[in-house]
């Protein structure tokens, strides 16, 4: 790539066709979005500017993220942002980057919060925050607690809660699952995304999502090593008739469903994302017993 005659329409082509012979996926989409943050516009304005020319230092930096992008850098550590429930979260390599299918998780746990009254929520393994900053923006009157047990991921996480405006009702604790609420918290509901992929599963997967932080992804040796953690203190952090609600792995709806059963929940499922794959699971803390532990 040369620094002559490089209009926005030249670009788009010849990058996108260099993503695809690489096999970097979605490349015209990764393009656009790549393009559109070196010139800081949006990916629209790139079409109504087709033929206008990039300035060297453009080049240059458009150059860079390219090669980063190949070197396995995931598009949204290089962006530094991912819209999440139609919000930016700032995003970088000290947590997992929000998926898609997370956001039926947020959409479930809404559903258990009043919409013009008081609510509790926690959100354990928060990350960036997501889905405790995106409950806490959907129902003005909550109060939400996040939990993780990196403090960079924490760390994140306040920042986000602080620019989407809910950093006052959002209290972020780092520690591990449950250990740093204090005791006589009592939620209405239990969210999480917890890591859930089998240790020997991880070099299996892709550059990409290797580059995303270890702890946020290994769920030991069956997956269900932090799940099993998640269910047990849930049965005594939850008030009667709340709802926990997480992800998990595609092939792992059996298996959590018999834990969430085990461990007393009422109305165990499990329930698939848009793309017909087991992909979250719930239990309902009886009405008539007290928490456990």
């Amino acid at each position: 790539m040369s620094s002559e005659n490089w209009t926005v329409r030249k670009i788009l082509t010849w990058t996108t066709q260099h993503f695809e012979k690489r096999g970097v996926d979605a490349p015209r989409l990764t393009t656009e979005v790549l393009l559109a943050h070196t010139l800081k516009t949006t990916r629209v304005r790139l079409y109504v500017d087709l033929d206008r020319p990039l300035e060297k230092t453009e080049l240059a930096a458009f150059r860079a993220l390219i090669e980063r992008r190949m070197a396995g850098e995931p598009t949204q550590y290089l962006t530094g942002v991912r819209e999440f429930y139609n919000r930016p979260f700032k995003v970088d390599a000290r947590v997992l980057i929000p998926r898609p299918e997370t956001e039926l998780l947020v959409e479930a746990a809404l559903h258990k919060l009043p919409k013009d009254g008081p609510g509790l929520a926690l959100d354990v393994c928060t990350g960036s925050g997501c889905i405790a900053i995106s409950l806490a923006a959907e129902r003005p009157q909550a109060t939400v607690m996040a939990t993780d047990l990196s403090e960079d991921a924490c760390a994140l996480a306040r920042e986000n809660a602080q620019a989407l405006g809910v950093a006052e009702r959002v209290t972020v604790l780092q520690g591990s699952l449950y250990a740093p609420l204090p005791l006589d918290a009592r939620f209405d509901v239990v969210a999480s995304n917890p890591p859930y992929i089998a240790t020997a599963e991880i070099p299996t997967l892709s550059a990409e999502v290797r580059r995303e932080p270890h702890m946020a992804l290994d769920g030991g040796p069956d997956g269900l090593v932090l799940i099993r953690k998640v269910i047990a203190g849930a049965r005594r952090v939850l008030k009667p008739g709340g709802l926990l609600a997480m992800e998990i792995g595609e092939t792992q709806g059996d298996a959590v469903k018999a834990l969430l059963q085990a461990a007393g929940f009422d109305d165990a499922r499990v329930e698939k994302d848009l793309e017909r794959r087991d992909r979250l699971a719930f239990g309902t803390q009886p009405v008539a017993s007290q928490p456990q532990g």
